[in-house]
């Protein structure tokens, strides 16, 4: 379990990309990199770090799911997702 603390500030870096997508774009369309740079740093999508929406995990991530690897097999063997079970031969 991540930290609360590094979850309020990808949650904060989440809420600043989106924010700021439209005004990022069209400067970076129009070339004015000056105004670019001045831009807070964290509005950057580059930024943003792929966490587990559960735990906060950073590492073992499944795009598909938007969880990590532990928290998808906990909620496999609990039947929380449906249509995924567990192999076994």
């Amino acid at each position: 379990m991540a930290k609360t603390s590094i979850k309020a500030r990808q949650r904060k870096r989440e809420k600043m990309v989106a924010q700021f997508a439209v005004k990022r774009a069209g400067l970076k369309k129009a070339g004015d990199w000056k105004a670019l740079d001045e831009l807070p740093k964290n509005s950057s999508r580059v930024r943003l770090k792929n966490r587990c929406q559960l735990t906060g995990r950073p590492r073992g991530y499944i795009r598909y799911f938007g969880i990590s690897r532990i928290a998808m097999r906990d909620m496999a063997l609990n039947g929380k997702i449906p249509g995924l079970k567990k192999a076994s031969w």
